[in-house]
């Protein structure tokens, strides 16, 4: 163990304004005689939790490498002094948080620090959806805004999201920009951080959300869907049920063992409905609930901070099975063209070219974004934006993010028409894989502790990306970090092949790389659906093969 080490450690502990993180780190310290608490102390004192346009996230804890109260700190001063250069620094800033470990501690340092250094503030009552934060920024007229939260990361993490004035998260040059501002906080002593001054909203701002909620869905619309829903110990519950209220819906089923919120997310290895066996407490209520009157026709989940909205329904078999993002995505555009919209859909290069082909036939325009709602909120004239990652945003004049609240409204709305016309969600679904080809996605995503093996398959595929997968030619490869014609520069790889397309890149949130694998299969009639989704299936499992082999994952 280096002196040097120790020192650094010893000044962070100085500083540090937690008492938790403060026992954590100087019993670190202690013991750094020891080889594995020793190791631990290195990895804390490794660098610092870098901040992007992802803005912050990292697992709870001690030192410059972890979510903590000193991170927060920091990175609330660089904001401030990015948006008092930028000529904003009278202005207001409105702060949101989740209720995981933390986030009530995190918000209100934040709140603490734009005090501090002469902006205005204020703090949404409790733990919210991160949605409800994206509208207040644009309705209170805010400068920036904070939302605290890890989304559906492990009940460990915890997040700092940050978004400018026009209700949309941070792209570069913004993020750079505020982090170049993190980097020249010298010390936290140099930080003001008052004890008051800042406003604790009431429910006005949730109220007006609320209201706005009514505009996504049409007069009159049918309100019939009988909905089984999950908040997956998550903030949604509350505010979904009110605005399911306001519609005139039925009052959906609770699954009770995840209703409230619970930073331990006790039932759910990962609180992300699209883990294996997050939606098994769902699908059990939905069982149980199926004898009642008029039975259960969706089954919706948020994700913890509500912005996220997944549905499942019951197969042909009698079975309750997720729709894809994709396939939730596709849904939702072909009811916003029933319902007569105009405007630009838009959608991540990650997400089904299917949306592509929809706003095509319905005359509408269509942009393709980096991955992200950072990316998809930008777009002008943008009337809906989808990311297959169960992201949906069906009012971005009201929130420019994705939204789980109001993409369950029109869901539900959409399940209600259906039943009134005696079709069903999978029905329409049979109807677009007529109409455009049978679309099938899917993901080959690897969650490794070592960030070395996502470096290392990257660079494996570069330097010997692969002529054919599943038997299908690579005709173009695109590596993105060059950018496009259209798109600025990432870290990603782009394969078109005969009839597929695959993308692979790292995860900007989690510690993931993430392929994402699409077939078309035409379909020339009803009767050859079912062997199109053989096809189709028979082809992602083969390029999901072949590509890990390609990768060495």
């Amino acid at each position: 163990m280096t002196q040097d080490l120790i020192a650094r450690a010893k000044a962070w502990l100085a500083e540090d304004p937690d008492s938790e993180t403060r026992d954590e780190l100087a019993k670190l310290i202690e013991s750094s005689a020891d080889a594995g608490h020793a190791a631990e102390l290195a990895a804390r004192f490794s660098g610092t939790l870098q901040f992007g346009t992802a803005g912050l996230r990292g697992e709870l804890g001690a030192g410059p490498m972890r979510m903590n109260r000193s991170v927060v700190i920091r990175a609330a001063a660089g904001l401030a002094a990015y948006l008092k250069a930028k000529g904003q620094g009278d202005g207001l800033v409105v702060i949101g948080y989740d209720a995981r470990y933390k986030s009530a501690d995190f918000a209100r340092d934040t709140a603490a620090v734009m005090v501090g250094a002469g902006l205005k503030a204020t703090v949404l009552p409790r733990p919210l959806p991160t949605p409800v934060l994206a509208y207040a920024i644009r309705h209170l007229g805010a400068v920036a805004g904070v939302e605290v939260t890890a989304s559906h990361n492990p009940p460990r993490d915890n997040g700092y999201k940050v978004y400018l004035g026009d209700g949309s998260q941070i792209v570069p040059p913004a993020d750079a920009e505020i982090a170049a501002e993190i980097d020249a906080v010298a010390s936290l002593h140099d930080v003001p951080r008052p004890e008051s001054g800042w406003e604790v909203l009431g429910d006005e701002v949730l109220d007006a959300y609320l209201e706005r909620t009514d505009a996504v869905l049409t007069p009159g619309s049918p309100r019939t869907a009988n909905v089984v829903y999950t908040a997956m110990h998550g903030v949604g519950k509350d505010v979904l049920l009110a605005a399911f209220a306001r519609a005139g819906f039925p009052e959906p089923v609770l699954v009770a063992e995840q209703a409230e919120p619970d930073p331990a997310f006790p039932t759910v290895a990962f609180p992300n409905p699209e883990e294996p066996g997050a939606m098994d407490l769902a699908f059990a209520t939905a069982r149980r609930e199926e004898s009642r009157a008029g039975g259960v026709d969706l089954v919706i989940a948020n994700d913890p901070d509500a912005d996220r909205c997944a549905a499942a329904v019951k197969d042909r078999d009698g079975q309750w099975r997720m729709l894809r993002g994709d396939e939730v995505g596709a849904l939702l555009a072909a009811h916003l063209v029933a319902k007569g919209v105009t405007g630009v859909f838009a959608e991540s290069i990650v997400s089904s070219s299917l949306l592509g082909r929809i706003a095509e036939a319905a005359g509408l325009g269509y942009e393709e974004t980096l991955t992200g709602f950072k990316w998809i909120a930008r777009v002008e004239d943008l009337r809906y934006g989808y990311e297959e990652a169960l992201g949906y945003c069906v009012d971005p004049e009201g929130v420019r993010d994705k939204d789980g609240i109001t993409a369950a409204l029109v869901f539900a709305e959409l399940a209600s028409a259906l039943k009134e016309q005696g079709r069903t969600v999978l029905d329409l679904l049979d109807e677009l894989a007529l109409a455009h080809g049978l679309h099938a996605t899917d993901q080959l995503s690897v969650r490794v502790d070592d960030l070395t093996v996502i470096s290392d398959a990257m660079a494996r595929l570069r330097e010997q990306p692969p002529a054919s997968l599943a038997g299908l030619a690579v005709t173009k490869a695109e590596d993105l970090t060059e950018g496009t014609e259209h798109l600025p520069p990432t870290d990603g790889l782009r394969y078109y092949l005969e009839g597929a397309r695959v993308i692979v890149r790292p995860s900007g949130t989690e510690p993931k790389l993430k392929c994402y694998l699409e077939v078309v299969v035409p379909v020339a009639s009803a009767e050859g659906l079912d062997a199109a989704r053989a096809k189709g299936a028979e082809l992602l499992a083969g390029i999901k093969k072949d590509l890990a082999a390609a990768a060495g994952i």
